[in-house]
């Protein structure tokens, strides 16, 4: 069956032969023809060897999510031959290297199986093993574009912007892929049926990953302090940070840095350097994944209970343990809320991707700072590593950070006395100080037991009136995190509740679902603590599907904890394979569900 814009590309290759280069010039290419595109990397966790693909979703609709069938398979690997060519929809196609037959792996009736010799081309045309392995997968950026009717001028314009500078490799990659699209050309009916057209649907956005926005949105925010231990998937992070820091954060005058990125020995280290740069105030962030969070959570309670602002971003994996650290999940809902040993609650911000995770990442700072707490960026690998379309950036330079209660010197000079922990306001949140600022503002920073005054006590009610007073904080932050994003399709008892990066194949599987009369309404949940919004949604429905990327229902749980819903409205929908959530998944299962409750 024939389409224009709306196909999946899946490449199939071995980790480290290179090809990331060729599958992102495919997807930028199709981007600048003005067609939305995303793109959706699945690598192994070793250095290389073993099966990586690369997913690349066509689709004039401009959804964001996973698709749930591959359109066209590029099997380059061949150890999973077999296994992608069941990956492809019937009456898909299948390219793979015919310079050795393949035969026996390639028998399904249904399948159109296009046979390339693509090493036995380039090992004629380049010389070097190292090249003539590169220039393989260029050759079927060629290939593709002739089958797809992808534009080489565009193609041949994002090469001489990559090489900018060695000009000689835009020659050889053209030569290449010129190589597979006369191939194309020659020995095939060129385009295919599901083939791609231009738009302008591109036009005021950007394709960039989670990661690189977040570290962008950090500098905005006027971080000036980094500290981390490398993991999966967050590093990154980091690397992006230091990248806009080294361009924006230098002394035009002098060459000095003004900005500190401190790789620390591990994750515990990487959280008290922020706690000593934020309790100097400076504002510091750490970027980290699970375990990191496992490994920081005495300092969390820490900074809780002695009121530090602190900035966490939590780019999340498969667990437990170290689990699958390079595919995605949202299971650390429940310990980054919780996070640390006795009563502790934490503000949590859900991205839903790269465009929220660079304006997230600016109102954590300004929560961490206007609340005194730790706040955390909850996304994932598929929101932060992976190649997403999103509108620009919108930079607002006039607004200034809210560094929240800090009394300055002539406020203390003022004041008869300072209290660190006093509640003067009412709600929940006491005035602090930053050091050198002036005697008066002087304080032990007490992690221990302490008074409302500051000074040290085992003193049961003084205790409990302090971390009493944290819950009143606790309230005043369910009006300052963003409001839930919440549609009404018509008048009806059934909704979708979310979180993060589910919220593409959601909203995605309500079209689905519309089409096929059922009509349900949505609610994307961005932040916790959950606002009224949230409470009152819930109430106004009979059944409400939450869907999450974990196995034990974590934001359902959070939900019941923090907003007192009925358990018996709330039905999970749990996806936890560690690949991305598509839309297919979702609108089965509500389909499913509905069908349980009108047989009942």
């Amino acid at each position: 069956m024939g389409s224009v814009n709306d196909l999946v590309i899946k490449i199939a290759t071995v980790n480290g032969t290179g090809s990331a280069s060729a599958n992102g010039l495919l997807m930028k290419s199709i981007f600048r023809m003005g067609i939305p595109v995303v793109g959706k990397n699945y690598f192994p966790s070793n250095i290389q060897g073993l099966p990586t693909w690369y997913e690349i979703r066509v689709t004039g609709d401009g959804y964001q999510a996973r698709a749930d069938r591959v359109d066209l398979m590029i099997a380059m690997n061949a150890q999973t031959y077999a296994r992608d060519l069941a990956d492809v929809a019937p009456g898909g196609w299948l390219i793979y290297d015919s310079t050795w037959p393949r035969s026996n792996l390639l028998d399904r009736d249904d399948v159109t199986v296009l046979g390339i010799p693509l090493s036995k081309m380039c090992n004629e045309n380049f010389d070097g093993a190292r090249a003539r392995i590169l220039m393989k997968n260029i050759a079927y950026v060629g290939a593709v574009a002739a089958l797809l009717e992808i534009d080489l001028d565009t193609i041949t314009t994002l090469l001489e912007e990559t090489f900018a500078s060695k000009p000689h490799l835009v020659d050889s990659n053209m030569k290449a892929i010129r190589l597979g699209h006369d191939y194309a050309t020659e020995n095939f009916v060129c385009p295919l049926p599901k083939k791609v057209a231009p738009l302008d649907k591109t036009k005021g956005h950007i394709v960039i990953d989670g990661n690189t926005a977040a570290g962008l949105g950090c500098m905005f925010a006027g971080a000036t302090v980094g500290a981390w231990y490398p993991i999966t998937p967050s590093t990154s992070l980091m690397d992006a940070f230091r990248s806009f820091c080294q361009k924006y954060r230098e002394d035009e005058e002098t060459g000095k840095r003004t900005y500190c990125i401190i790789q620390a020995e591990d994750e515990l280290a990487a959280i008290g350097m922020v706690l000593g740069a934020t309790w100097n105030g400076a504002r510091a962030f750490t970027p980290t994944s699970g375990p990191g969070i496992s490994l920081m959570s005495e300092f969390i309670g820490f900074a809780y209970y002695a009121e530090l602002p602190a900035v966490i971003f939590n780019v999340q994996r498969c667990g437990p343990s170290t689990g699958m650290p390079t595919r995605t999940q949202q299971s650390d809902i429940l310990s980054c809320a919780y996070a640390s040993h006795g009563d502790t609650r934490h503000v949590l911000l859900f991205p839903n991707d790269p465009g929220e995770c660079f304006t997230m990442a600016q109102q954590a700072f300004d929560l961490a700072e206007r609340l005194q707490t730790p706040v955390m960026m909850l996304s994932d690998l598929d929101i932060g590593m992976n190649d997403w379309m999103v509108p620009d950036f919108e930079i607002d330079e006039s607004k200034a950070p809210d560094r929240g209660k800090v009394l300055g010197a002539e406020e203390l000079e003022e004041m008869e006395k300072f209290y660190r922990y006093l509640d003067v306001d009412g709600d929940g949140i006491p005035y602090r100080t930053l050091p050198g600022t002036h005697p008066k503002g002087s304080y032990f920073t007490r992690g221990s037991g302490h008074t409302k005054y500051g000074g040290y006590t085992e003193d049961a009610d003084e205790y409990q009136e302090v971390v009493d007073r944290l819950l009143v904080k606790w309230e005043t932050a369910r009006s300052l995190v963003p409001e839930p994003e919440i549609r009404y399709s018509k008048f009806n008892k059934a909704a979708i509740l979310t979180v993060g990066g589910s919220d593409g194949a959601c909203k995605e599987a309500l079209d689905r679902l519309e089409a096929e009369n059922v009509a349900l309404n949505y609610c994307r949940v961005r932040a916790f603590p959950f606002s009224d919004a949230v409470r009152e949604f819930i109430d106004q429905h009979d059944v409400v599907y939450v869907v999450e990327q974990n196995r034990d229902a974590q934001l359902r749980t959070l939900l019941m904890l923090d907003s007192e819903a009925d358990p018996a409205k709330l039905v999970a929908l749990l996806h936890y394979n560690g690949m991305p959530l598509n839309a297919g998944f979702v609108v089965k299962r509500v389909l499913e569900e509905r069908a349980k409750g009108q047989a009942a």
